[in-house]
């Protein structure tokens, strides 16, 4: 089923129970020209990657994320934590433990950038659900 704009109030435990994949994605809203994304991390098999032209925010719901900026030292993010990476800035995320996190990003942003990988998803398949 593909995303439905109309269905307007979601909770969001319930949300990530529909989640089966780590390090994939899925729209539950969207604000103007940006959608609104929850995703389960867990491993590190995303790729170091960046946004050419968009910023990515990440909102942690639970768990503990390991975040990587290129340049910067690692850092770890806890629940209630929100952080947002510039457009152009290398980085990847990851997490021993399952982590669930938001992301809020511009409809054009791409998953893992220009960085193909076993574990990108198209815009499309981020809005199936």
């Amino acid at each position: 089923m593909l995303f439905q704009p109309t269905l307007m109030k979601k909770n969001i435990h319930s949300e990530f129970s529909h989640i089966t994949d780590y390090f994939s994605p899925r729209v539950i809203g969207e604000v103007n020209d940006t959608y609104v994304k929850i995703a389960k991390i867990k491993g590190d098999d995303i790729p170091w990657h960046n946004h050419k032209n968009e910023d990515e925010l990440f909102y942690i719901i639970s768990g503990e994320l390991l975040f990587e900026e290129e340049g910067k030292n690692p850092f770890t993010m806890k629940a209630g934590d929100i952080y947002t990476v510039k457009k152009g800035i290398n980085h990847k995320v990851s997490a021993e433990e399952e982590c669930h996190i938001i992301l809020i990003e511009n409809k054009t942003t791409q998953h893992t950038g220009e960085v193909e990988s076993s574990i990108t998803k198209s815009i499309e398949d981020q809005l199936k659900g």
